[in-house]
């Protein structure tokens, strides 16, 4: 007993529904671009940081993410 295929790529596909088509990156790529250029730093300082618990670091994050801009 031989393995059917799967698909038959011989058959004619009748007809398509919809005309979605794939969303391209560069509408997103552009949009983030633009949001990366009115930051003038991140959200948190760079560099390595440990915490004892996970309170501790949601708790530094916080404080971080709501502090001053610097102008």
């Amino acid at each position: 007993m031989q393995p059917r295929p799967v698909v038959n790529v011989e058959e004619f596909i009748g007809k398509t529904v919809g005309k979605r088509v794939p969303p391209s990156g560069a509408g997103l790529q552009v949009t983030l671009n633009q949001v990366l250029k009115t930051q003038k730093r991140g959200l948190c300082p760079k560099g390595v940081y440990r915490f004892k618990s996970h309170e501790e670091a949601d708790a530094w994050t916080l404080k971080m993410m709501s502090r001053k801009q610097g102008i």
